[in-house]
């Protein structure tokens, strides 16, 4: 069953940042609908001591510091988010420590039914960081995670607006017809029942292309004889589990078909699977890959 009574969101750097509230607007969202909790996690880091509190005049001890840089953290994750967070249950954390191991901790920790993240902040750095740390989450942890997409850079009054207009409406679920296929199915209509989505079934199959000095040609009776194997085995799969979704199947370049998939249907989340206690990056064929180049948001189960 896909149940979440809390949702873990980490507060790892931009906290006020337009996106980061974009994205907080969405775990507001998802725990409204799923009755949950919202754990809001912020972790101090070496990284966090402010630029300019040890130059020369100032007497102040590592102690001294510390204690600073939690006080300030302590009172950011007070402030943060407060409007978007009315009437659901907050729970703020502070943790001192490397943020991964922390969130991954949290989590297991707090029961933790679902994480919310984003590969990106605000400025090269921050992303280049904050994906790190997503990348590092993603293949420690076991809990369902849901990643925020890559929407272009918003201003604040541009974030609010948008995040009002959070819905999910159609939900675009991955299969890789393996032996994970049911458990990513079955998650994927409990949502769409939880939320009264659409969800449409989407396979995304190697390419079918030949390669020769002739250049590359597809044969069409390779091509269809994959095709309805797919075919046969999703009908097989929605059987089993219950559901009659539409289905796409498509070959090629998987990232770049899912986000033209969840153009064509308006998908407003894509589900893909990872087969439990293993890494959510390398058993989705794709992995972080699909994350990162998601024009929507992710939920792995």
């Amino acid at each position: 069953m896909l149940t979440i009574n809390k949702i873990l969101l980490p507060v790892v750097f931009t906290d006020n940042s337009a996106h980061f509230r974009q994205l907080g607007c969405q775990a507001a969202w998802l725990a409204r609908r799923f009755h949950a909790e919202i754990i809001l996690l912020h972790v101090v880091t070496p990284f966090s001591y402010p630029y300019g509190l040890l130059e020369s005049g100032h007497e102040i001890t590592a102690r001294d510091l510390e204690a600073k840089v939690v006080q300030w953290a302590q009172k950011d994750l007070d402030d943060v988010l407060l409007p978007q967070l009315e009437g659901i249950a907050v729970t703020r954390v502070l943790l001192r420590g490397d943020p991964a191991r922390e969130i991954v901790e949290a989590a297991r920790f707090h029961n933790a039914g679902l994480i919310v993240m984003s590969t990106r902040g605000e400025g090269v750095l921050y992303r280049l960081l904050l994906g790190s740390v997503t990348a590092k989450v993603l293949h420690e942890s076991s809990c369902p995670i849901w990643i925020g997409a890559h929407p272009p850079e918003l201003h604040p009054g541009e974030a609010e607006r948008r995040s009002e207009e959070l819905s999910i409406r159609r939900i675009l679920c991955s299969v890789e017809l393996n032996a994970h296929n049911r458990h990513t199915l079955a998650r994927a209509a409990e949502m769409a029942a939880a939320v009264d989505a659409r969800l449409t079934i989407v396979h995304i199959t190697g390419g079918v292309e030949s390669f020769g000095p002739g250049g590359s040609w597809v044969n069409p009776e390779w091509k269809q004889t994959i095709v309805s194997m797919a075919t046969e085995e999703i009908a097989k799969l929605q059987k089993d589990v219950g559901t009659d979704a539409d289905v796409i199947i498509d070959s090629g370049n998987v990232p770049q078909l899912l986000n033209r998939a969840a153009k064509e249907t308006n998908a407003d989340v894509l589900i893909i699977g990872h087969i439990p206690g293993r890494s959510h990056l390398g058993d989705n064929g794709e992995g972080y890959g699909i994350i990162r180049e998601s024009l929507i948001p992710v939920l792995s189960v």
